[in-house]
């Protein structure tokens, strides 16, 4: 029995649900994931996947996946828990059943929790789209990096591009602002950005 997020403890967490097991698009998302699994718990994240399929299912998928050499890399041992949910209970507490795509089966939904079990974000896929795992890490260092410096990200942020800083709270901040930009660059007076080193968003991941 797990109870999320509780059982997770206060670190991020990212819950994943997929429509149902021994079918292609979810057999390469599984694949994806168990690949990048390292990375995502050195950022101190804890995986959990979900879906409607029973118990057993889960277990005889399990051990099909961790056979297969997917793009040509080595077998992948799946250390997060892929979670029954026969009943859908849980999914249509999510919001992961969509009766326009399917009544019974959970969409692509990713859910991201803070350490203080709080949800910063919800991603949703249609059935036939495969998530883009890249992306979805991406999100999870930009949501980590906002929260430690306060900055939020533009639009196809990377670690190692400039980041927003907040708008200014009157138009005396702003002038002055705009007059000493130090070593930001703003285009506006509302949107003004200033360089984040890598190197600095590295260190999150040693936290």
């Amino acid at each position: 029995t797990i109870n999320f997020p509780e059982d997770f403890g206060k670190s991020w967490k990212i819950l994943f649900s997929h429509p149902q097991d021994f079918t292609p698009v979810c057999t390469s998302e599984l694949l994806e994931l168990a690949n990048l699994q390292a990375d995502f718990e050195k950022l101190g994240v804890k995986l959990a996947v979900i879906s409607a399929d029973k118990l057993d299912i889960h277990i005889l998928w399990k051990a099909h996946l961790e056979n297969l050499e997917y793009k040509g890399r080595e077998k992948q041992k799946i250390s997060f828990p892929i979670i029954e949910d026969p009943n859908a209970q849980a999914s249509k507490m999510y919001g992961m059943i969509q009766p326009n795509e399917d009544s019974t089966k959970a969409v692509r939904a990713v859910f991201f929790v803070d350490p203080k079990s709080i949800i910063r974000a919800i991603i949703y896929y249609p059935l036939s789209l495969g998530r883009n795992f890249d992306e979805l890490y991406r999100v999870l260092v930009a949501l980590q990096t906002a929260d430690e410096f306060g900055i939020a990200t533009p639009a196809d942020w990377r670690p190692g591009d400039d980041v927003i800083v907040p708008p200014a709270g009157s138009c005396g901040i702003a002038k002055e602002r705009m007059e000493n930009k130090a070593d930001m660059k703003c285009y506006d007076w509302f949107f003004c950005t200033k360089p984040l080193a890598k190197e600095k968003i590295d260190g999150l991941k040693m936290k």
